[in-house]
Order: structure tokens, then sequence, then C-alpha cells
């Protein structure tokens, strides 16, 4: 297993900057799941003894790329499987974790890396806050790569999580990470960084600027 990063008992504890290659016992896997996960707000009163969480609507979608940064297909909450079938998504998630943290994913997309275009060069994963919510209010936002789908868990192979941080304020738009076919194989990138965007179709020129 190629890998950058810390690992733990949940696979990989991937870094900011760090990558993957999707390989397991000397050999590439073709079918993986990204899986979403995030927090609700937590807002207190009257000296903290009152709290009170306030659902995350987060979107997760996943864009295809080719060679020359042309935007191939995108996959969201309204359109749940790509062109060549190869990508497909569980659909919104409205609320986020509003009881807490329960580790499971409230999105997931499912990749089948042999079906993708060959005209597709990167996947990119980002998140985008439906109703405006600052990121920097927002507990924690996860993304975790696995075998297995929507109902069981396999095997954890990469996770990567991010906390609210200051430096997120005033951001609704994230990037989360991406996939890069390298030689006919593919790599997972991390990225994790805020973008000045508000919407799906705001995100997509940011990332062909800065993130391909």
């Amino acid at each position: 297993m190629k890998i950058t990063g810390t690992e733990n008992i949940d696979g990989i504890l991937l870094k900011k900057g760090s990558s993957i290659s999707l390989e397991k016992g000397g050999k590439y896997l073709n079918e993986v799941c990204i899986g979403l996960n995030w927090g609700a707000i937590l807002h207190t009163s009257f000296f903290g003894l009152i709290k009170k969480r306030e659902s995350v609507d987060l979107d997760g979608s996943v864009s295809t790329f080719g060679k020359d940064k042309k935007v191939l297909d995108t996959i969201y909450y309204h359109k749940l499987r790509s062109d060549d079938g190869a990508i497909i998504h569980s659909g919104d998630d409205r609320i986020g974790d509003l009881d807490g943290d329960d580790d499971l994913d409230n999105e997931i997309i499912k990749i089948n890396l042999n079906k993708i275009d060959p005209q597709v060069d990167q996947v990119v994963f980002y998140l985008n806050s439906y109703n405006g919510q600052d990121f920097a209010k927002i507990p924690y936002s996860k993304i975790r790569i696995f075998e297995g789908n929507e109902e069981q868990v396999d095997s954890v192979f990469a996770t990567y999580n991010l906390s609210f941080k200051f430096s997120f304020t005033g951001y609704v738009s994230m990037v989360m990470g991406k996939l890069r076919r390298e030689e006919g194989k593919w790599k997972f990138y991390t990225i994790g960084e805020p973008v000045k965007a508000s919407k799906i179709q705001d995100t997509i020129p940011i990332i062909q600027q800065k993130y391909l």
C-alpha cells in the first residue's frame, strides 16, 4: 500500500496535501466508495445551560475533467448517476449529524474506477452549503475512502478529517480532494480548502483554475 499519511485503525489517516495510491495487497482497487460526513452547528445560550443543534445541509458533488481541464460531467443531488455509469451518488442529505457524530456517512459516492470514461483525467469532490451556513461554524466535515456500499462498509481504506477553523470564516464551499489518473492508475489527493463560491456552478471554474 503506497501512501503518504499516518496509518490508524480506520485505515490511513490522510493530511492536507497528502496522497494515496488506490492499491491494496499489491492490487489496484476497482470499486471504491467516497463517504462524506458532517456535523450540525451547536448553539448555546443562558451561560451555556441551553444547547440547540442547527441542521446543516451540505451538498456533496463530483465533477470530472479531461486533460484540457474541460468539465465533462457533474454528479450531484439532481443528477445522481454519471453519463458513463461509473459514479453513483446516494442522494441529498439535508440534516447532517443532528444528534452528534455518529461516525456514519451522510452522503456516499460509489465509483467503479474501471468504468470511468477514458477521456476523464481527474475527478474532484467538493461541498457546498445549500443554506449558506459558514464552514467556520460547522464542527467537522470528513471524507473517507472505503470498500463496500451504502449499507455496509467492508474495509476503510483511508480517512481525511477537517475540523472547523477560524480561517474558514466567510466560506460556504470547500474542495475536499480529487482522484487523478496517472499512468493508467488512480491516485487520491487531499485538498481540504475553502473557496469563494456559493453554488456548484460557481465552484467548478475555481477548481479548473486552481486545483487541476
